[in-house]
């Protein structure tokens, strides 16, 4: 029992690394090439919110919960309690709906038929565009922040052996620094993990699935055009395919952990049976996958991304020059 608990917080301290490292990296590179440029693509400020709001998630759910299954026993306040359980559903809602942008961004340009602007500090560079992407992009904090105000009232510190009776998707999967959840009634509980399982989950990936097929059909519509459609796109419709496969590599690596987890949490909520703890334990690694791999997808696939990257190991040490 003692070697399958070290295994399972091992691999999951390996998830968790993964993901803080590489989204690091993300970040940091897109950062770092705005400062030289003052300016970036506007696909890269999508992309830099989304390692924003991985990062948040790791730190504040990710690296705790892989403390907590390593034994460390440390116990919030009640009212430290209610704000890291409205912080924790606030990121990961982000995250959501942040990976949606990306695919509804993109599917905007291919119906433009012209690339995006990049984003410059000067004001005369602000163009309608730009104004409106980061108009979407605060929108996706603020209003997701005001979502999850109210869960402020829900929450509660437990005792020591408090176990989670209920799990909502976007929160933890296991009762975190002595924070539970504390809804009037069983029933208003499960209300509302359903409102959230749907707004903040469901329509989202159905949402990146239809942008996203879209796009690729629109692409595939382009390929087989002549004329006027085909000469406006003569070199950006093989860049823009690929674009397309990477989003929705992204898409389908955030859909599978993001079903396993649904399937295990609802199984807990309505159906508990003895495998309820592995169903945990399950959605727990599945939660993490996303945040983990995702850099990965967008260093193999993000051209202007890897060669950053391969630069940076450059200059990193003389024996890292053959870095891909």
């Amino acid at each position: 029992m003692v070697r399958s608990v070290f295994t399972q917080s091992s691999l999951y301290g390996l998830l968790v690394l993964l993901g803080v490292v590489g989204n690091v990296l993300v970040a940091g590179i897109l950062s770092w090439g705005f400062l030289q440029q003052r300016s970036i693509e506007q696909s890269d400020f999508i992309l830099l919110n989304m390692a924003l709001s991985n990062l948040l998630v790791s730190f504040f759910r990710n690296i705790l919960l892989f403390l907590s299954g390593l034994g460390m026993e440390a116990f919030l306040s009640q009212g430290w309690c209610k704000i890291f359980m409205c912080l924790w559903v606030w990121f990961r809602s982000v995250n959501v709906w942040m990976t949606f942008c990306l695919s509804a961004f993109h599917f905007a340009v291919i119906r433009r038929n012209k690339p995006a602007p990049s984003a410059g500090l000067a004001p005369g560079h602000a163009s309608q565009e730009l104004r409106r992407l980061l108009l979407v992009i605060g929108l996706v904090w603020v209003v997701n922040l005001i979502y999850s105000l109210p869960l402020l009232m829900f929450s509660t510190r437990g005792s020591l052996n408090s176990t989670e009776t209920l799990m909502v998707i976007s929160s933890t999967t296991r009762p975190l620094l002595g924070c539970v959840w504390n809804f009037p009634s069983r029933y208003s509980g499960l209300a509302f993990a359903t409102v959230s399982l749907v707004v903040h989950e469901a329509l989202p990936i159905i949402l990146m699935l239809g942008t996203n097929l879209a796009t690729l059909y629109r692409l595939g519509m382009h390929g087989r055009s002549v004329g006027a459609v085909q000469e406006s796109l003569p070199r950006r419709v093989p860049a823009e395919r690929k674009a397309a496969k990477v989003i929705l590599l992204l898409i389908v690596l955030f859909i599978v952990p993001w079903g396993t987890s649904l399937v295990s949490l609802n199984y807990y909520n309505y159906n508990r049976g003895p495998s309820g703890e592995y169903l945990v334990v399950i959605a727990t690694f599945s939660n993490s996958l996303f945040i983990a791999l995702s850099p990965l997808v967008l260093a193999a696939g993000h051209s202007k991304l890897r060669s950053k990257l391969k630069h940076l190991l450059k200059r990193g040490g003389p024996g890292r020059g053959t870095a891909s």
